[in-house]
C-alpha cells in the first residue's frame, strides 16, 4: 500500500507540476492585466505603411504633435523610445539603459514618483533646463537610496542634468528596466515628414472603444501631412504614397506579441502529459481494485449498495488526487523558480510570473478533476452487481479473461498514442533546431568574437572627424591586446538590433516624384569590419580608412541587393546610389556576402554598408557615428581578463567612455534562436515525461499480465511449450498494444502538430523522417518494456507454478 500509494502520488506530481508551472506563464503573460491603472484604456499608437508594405512603422514626432493637439479620442498621448546613456564623475564611467519620453508617458502610465516628481511641459521643451528622473533600482545602488539625490546634478553623455525625482519601486516600464528616465525636449520648429524612429503609446477615453480611435487618427494622419514639411531630399507626395493607416492595438497586445500561440501549443502540450498520467495512475487503481474483489464482493453480498461502493473508490482516487496536487505545486513552484533565473530572452513579463492565487485555485481544480478522471475507471467496472460473482470464482486459479485486461489495454494504448504526439513536436523542434544551426549566418566562428559598445558624446569630442579618430585609436588600442586578431566597428552588431531602415535611389533605375522605393537596413561601418566577422567579399572591395578620412562617396551592398538591383554582384560595382532623390551619388566599390541580421530562421535584410563618416548625408552637412560597436576577434574571449584588458585599452585612450552590452557574438546569436530553443526544450521535457510513463504503462501491463497468468505459463510449459514461445507471446502482446497506440498517435499527431507549424523551419509539420523515427523509438521501448516480465515468465517452474495454485 505505502510503495502503491508513493508511485501514484509522484506520477500525479509529475504530471500536475508541469501544469502549474506552464500555467502560471500563461497566467503571467496572457491572462494577468498590465499592473498600471485602467490598463484596458492603454493603447500602442503604431502605423502600417501599405504603399511600401510596412506592417509596424512605429510612430514619429510628427504624427505625435499632431494627435496630442487635435485628437478626439485620447486622455492623452505620448512618445518613447529605448535609449542608453553614458554616466560619468560617480566612480568609473558606465552606461546605462535609459528611456527617453515626452512628458506624458510616465503619468499615463500611472507611475508615482517615491521622491520628487515627473516631467512637466516645460521640462519636456527645448527652453526647459535639462532633467531626469531615476528609477528607484538605479537610485538605491548608486545614490544608496539618499533622499537628498534630488537637486543634485549627475553627467549624462557630458552634459549635467538635475536629479527632480525617483520612481517607485514597484513602477515598472513596460518589459524594459531601465536607469534613467530623459525628457525628449523635442523642437516644434524642427519636426519634419518622416523619422518614425519612435513607439507610441495612448490612454483612451473613457467609453471610446478602439474601433473609434482607429478611425480618429486615420482622419488626423492626412492633417498631419499637410501640417509638417517633408524632411530634406523628400516631398510630401511619397508620404502620401506610403498609404499611412493606424494599427492601434492595447498595449498588452503590443508587449505580449505572438509568444502567445507558443504558449498555448505547450499548455496543450503539457495537458497531454497529466493525460497521461491520469491513465497510469488509472491502471495501478485497476489494478489494486481486482485485488480486492473479494472484500469488494463481500460487502455488496452484506447489502452495500453500489453507490456506497463507488463513493468510497472515487474518495481514495480524490486523496490520492489532492496529494498528487500538492506534490505537483511544490514541483511547479521549483520548475518557476528555474524558468525566472534562466530569464528566456523570448519571454515576456517575467516579473508577473509567479504562483498566485489564479495559479493555486488552477492547481487545484485539475487536481481534483484528475483524481475524478483516473477514480471513474475502476468506480465504473468494479461497483456493478455482479461484482459479488467473484466470491463464486476461483481467484488466482483462472487466468485473466480478455475482458478483464480490456480496461488496461486501452489505457495502455492511450499513453502510447498520446506519447507519440508529443514526441513528434518534440522531433520536429529538434528538426528545426537543426535546421537552423545549419543555417550560414553570414558571420563565422561567433564564440571567437567578443562585442562591446561604446559612445562619445558631442559635449566631449565636437569635431566629427576627431570623434572618428578617437574611435580608430581605441580600435588600434585593443588590436595591440596579445591574442586579438582583429577589430571591427560597425553601427549594430549583427542580430542584435533590427537597426535603421531608410530608402536607397539607384542610378539606372527611374522614380516618380511620389514614389518611395522599398526601405533597406541601414548599417555603418568602419574598414575591416568584415574580415573580422567572417563575412566574405563578393565582389569589389572593402572600405578603406582614406574612404572614410576624405569622406569619398563610396558605399557597400549586400549581395540580396546587389541581385535585386542589378542582378548580378560585379555588375553592382562602379554603379551608383544615394539616400534621397537629391542627394549626392556614392559609387558601389564592394559587395558583402549576405548576413541574417533579423535571425537564422528570417532571410538576409538587403542591406547598404555606409561609411561612420560622409558629408552630405542624411540632411547634415557630416554625418558620424558617435555610438560605434567594437567586434574584436580572439581565441580569448571568454578567458579571465580579457574583457578587463578592452577596457584598459579603452580607458587609455578616453577614461570617461564606458562599455555597454559587453558580450559575444556567440551570445547574440544565440539569443536570436532563444524561442526555438525555449520551445525546444519544453517540449523535449514533455516528450521525455511521456515517452517514460508510456514505457511504465506497458510494462505494467506485461508484469501484471505474467503475475496473473502464472498457472497459464506453467501448464503450457509442461505440455512442451519452450521459452521462446512464451517470450514471444507477451512481447507480441506488448507490441501489439503499443502498435494499435502508434496508429492512432499518428493521425492525432498529423492533426496536433500542424499547430506548430508557425514555430517550424525548414521542416514540414509531417516530416516522414521524424515520425518514422519516434514510431520505430517507440516501438522499441515498448518492446523492451514487454521483454522484461517475459523474460522471468520463461523462468517459471511447472511445478511450482502449479502448486502454487
Amino acid at each position: 500500500m505505502p510503495l502503491f500509494t508513493a508511485v501514484a502520488v509522484a506520477t500525479l506530481g509529475i504530471g500536475v507540476g508541469a501544469n502549474t508551472a506552464i500555467f502560471s506563464v500563461i497566467e503571467g503573460v496572457l491572462l494577468k492585466p498590465l499592473p498600471y491603472p485602467q490598463p484596458d484604456q492603454l493603447v500602442d499608437v503604431d502605423h502600417a505603411a501599405t504603399g511600401i508594405n510596412i506592417q509596424h512603422a512605429g510612430s514619429a514626432p510628427f504624427l505625435y504633435a499632431t494627435y496630442r493637439d487635435q485628437g478626439r479620442s485620447f486622455q492623452d498621448v505620448g512618445l518613447w523610445r529605448a535609449d542608453t546613456a553614458s554616466v560619468t564623475g560617480r566612480a568609473e564611467p558606465e552606461e546605462v539603459a535609459c528611456i527617453d519620453v515626452t512628458d506624458a508617458i510616465l503619468p499615463l502610465l500611472g507611475a508615482q514618483p517615491a521622491l520628487g516628481r515627473t516631467f512637466t511641459r516645460h521640462d519636456d521643451s527645448p527652453a526647459g533646463a535639462e532633467t531626469v528622473v531615476l528609477a528607484h533600482g538605479y537610485w538605491q545602488t548608486r545614490f544608496g537610496g539618499d533622499p537628498a539625490a534630488i537637486g543634485q546634478t549627475i553627467t549624462i553623455d557630458g552634459r549635467p542634468r538635475e536629479i527632480i525625482g525617483v520612481l517607485s519601486d514597484r513602477f515598472r516600464f513596460l518589459d524594459r528596466k531601465p536607469a534613467l528616465f530623459l525628457p525628449m525636449r523635442i523642437d516644434p520648429a524642427k519636426i519634419f515628414l518622416g523619422n518614425f524612429s519612435y513607439s507610441s503609446l495612448a490612454r483612451l477615453k473613457p467609453g471610446v472603444t478602439l474601433a473609434q480611435a482607429n478611425a480618429d487618427v486615420a482622419r488626423l494622419i492626412p492633417i498631419a501631412l499637410q501640417r509638417y514639411p517633408p524632411f530634406p531630399g523628400f516631398n510630401a507626395k511619397m508620404f502620401e504614397q506610403a498609404r499611412l493607416a493606424p494599427t492601434l492595438r492595447p498595449l498588452k497586445d503590443q508587449l505580449v506579441g505572438d509568444i502567445g500561440g507558443v504558449l498555448w501549443v505547450l499548455m496543450g502540450t503539457i495537458g497531454l502529459v497529466l493525460l497521461i498520467a491520469c491513465a497510469n495512475v488509472a491502471n495501478l487503481l485497476l489494478v489494486r481494485a481486482e485485488g480486492r474483489q473479494q472484500e469488494l464482493a463481500i460487502r455488496a453480498a452484506l447489502g452495500a449498495g453500489w453507490p456506497q461502493i463507488a463513493r468510497e473508490l472515487l474518495l481514495e482516487s480524490l486523496t490520492l488526487g489532492v496529494l498528487g496536487g500538492i506534490l505537483g505545486l511544490g514541483l511547479g513552484y521549483a520548475a518557476v523558480r528555474v524558468l525566472l533565473a534562466i530569464a528566456p530572452a523570448s519571454l515576456p513579463r517575467l516579473d508577473d510570473i509567479g504562483i498566485d492565487g489564479a495559479v493555486l485555485g488552477f492547481t487545484c481544480a485539475i487536481s481534483v478533476l484528475a483524481g475524478l478522471l483516473f477514480g471513474l475507471f475502476p468506480a465504473f467496472k468494479y461497483v456493478r452487481p455482479q461484482v459479488a460473482g467473484a466470491l463464486r470464482a476461483g481467484g488466482r486459479s483462472i487466468s485473466q479473461s480478455k475482458e478483464r485486461h480490456r480496461a488496461r489495454n486501452t489505457l495502455v494504448i492511450i499513453q502510447v498514442a498520446l506519447a507519440m504526439v508529443l514526441l513528434v513536436g518534440s522531433g520536429l523542434m529538434i528538426r528545426t533546431f537543426q535546421a537552423m544551426e545549419r543555417v550560414n549566418p553570414g558571420f563565422s566562428r561567433p564564440e571567437q568574437v567578443q562585442t562591446l559598445r561604446i559612445s562619445i558624446p558631442e559635449s566631449q569630442v565636437p569635431d566629427a572627424e576627431q570623434t572618428i579618430r578617437m574611435e580608430q585609436a581605441i580600435a588600434d588600442k585593443i588590436a595591440a591586446i596579445p591574442g586579438v586578431a582583429s577589430v571591427g566597428m560597425s553601427s549594430d552588431v549583427p542580430m542584435s538590433t533590427t537597426g535603421r531602415h531608410d530608402a536607397i535611389f539607384a542610378e539606372d533605375h527611374v522614380y516618380s516624384d511620389s514614389q518611395i522605393p522599398p526601405l533597406r537596413r541601414y548599417k555603418f561601418v568602419a574598414p575591416g569590419l568584415l574580415s573580422t566577422l567572417g563575412t566574405p567579399l563578393v565582389a569589389g572591395r572593402d572600405l578603406t580608412w582614406d574612404d572614410v578620412y576624405d569622406k569619398r562617396p563610396v558605399v557597400l551592398l549586400s549581395e540580396n541587393l546587389a541581385r535585386e538591383l542589378w542582378h548580378d554582384p560585379a555588375a553592382a560595382i562602379g554603379k551608383q546610389i544615394r539616400d534621397t532623390p537629391k542627394g549626392p551619388w556614392r559609387e558601389v566599390v564592394g559587395v558583402a556576402a549576405d548576413v541574417r541580421d533579423d535571425g537564422v530562421d528570417r532571410k538576409a535584410p538587403a542591406t547598404v554598408f555606409w561609411p561612420i563618416l560622409m558629408s552630405h548625408f542624411s540632411g547634415d552637412d557630416v554625418s558620424v557615428r558617435r555610438t560605434i560597436a567594437y567586434l574584436v576577434r580572439s581565441p580569448r574571449t571568454g578567458a579571465s581578463g580579457f574583457v578587463d584588458e578592452i577596457g584598459k585599452a579603452v580607458w587609455s585612450v578616453n577614461p570617461n567612455l564606458p562599455l555597454a552590452d559587453v558580450r559575444t557574438l556567440q551570445e547574440v546569436h544565440e539569443r536570436s534562436m532563444a524561442r526555438t530553443s525555449f520551445t525546444l526544450v519544453m517540449l523535449a521535457i514533455a516528450g521525455a515525461m511521456a515517452l517514460l510513463l508510456g514505457v511504465a504503462g506497458v510494462y505494467g501491463v506485461i508484469a501484471y499480465s505474467v503475475s496473473q497468468r502464472t498457472r497459464e505459463i506453467g501448464i503450457r510449459m509442461a505440455l512442451g511449450a519452450r521459452g521462446g514461445e512464451v517470450l514471444r507471446l507477451f512481447v507480441g502482446h506488448g507490441v501489439r498494444l503499443a502498435a494499435i497506440g502508434l496508429a492512432c498517435g499518428l493521425a492525432a499527431a498529423i492533426a496536433a502538430t500542424r499547430l506548430l507549424s508557425s514555430l517550424l523551419f525548414d521542416v514540414s509539420a509531417t516530416d516522414p523522417l521524424t515520425y518514422a523515427a519516434v514510431a520505430l523509438g517507440l516501438a522499441a521501448a515498448a518492446a523492451l518494456a514487454s521483454y522484461v516480465p517475459a523474460r522471468q515468465a520463461t523462468m517459471v517452474d511447472p511445478v511450482h507454478a502449479l502448486r502454487a495454485e
